[in-house]
């Protein structure tokens, strides 16, 4: 039976392992602890589901509560998809931000056909700007 739980303390240990078998960990910095566990304290909303005492998915958002949240990962162990974890996952972070806010993500290659399905629509006019990525600074304007 999967448990919910909302928090984020949890062992950074776990979450590696978590994002290693749901493919996320592709894309994710694992290989650097310290991020890693930032990216988990400085989150504001975390929905996790457990498998026993197993972590067996994660939703971590960026959000303020009220207009709008940034749904930067969802991951579910992938011996556990296709269970409804994710769903449930994104049904509990909903109801956490309130009733007028809504979601907003950057879906993995592997999922793009996953949130249509689920009541997502696409948008167009989303812009992604990378730390390392060229910026005009007010000194060079």
């Amino acid at each position: 039976m999967i448990t919910y739980r909302v928090g984020n303390n949890i062992p950074v240990d776990e979450v590696k392992a978590l994002y290693e078998a749901s493919t996320l960990g592709q894309r994710r910095p694992i290989d650097d602890p310290g991020t890693l566990e930032a990216m988990m304290q400085n989150a504001n909303l975390v929905v996790t589901a457990w498998d026993a005492d197993e972590l067996v998915g994660i939703s971590r958002t960026l959000t303020d509560f009220v207009y709008v949240g940034y749904l930067s990962d969802l991951a579910v162990h992938e011996r556990c998809q296709r269970q409804g974890i994710g769903i449930g996952l994104i049904e509990r972070t909903r109801a956490a931000m309130g009733p007028k806010s809504k979601l907003i993500l950057l879906a993995a290659p592997a999922a793009v056909d996953y949130y249509p399905r689920i009541g997502f629509t696409h948008h167009p006019q989303a812009w992604i700007l990378s730390a390392t990525d060229p910026f005009p600074t007010s000194a060079s304007s």
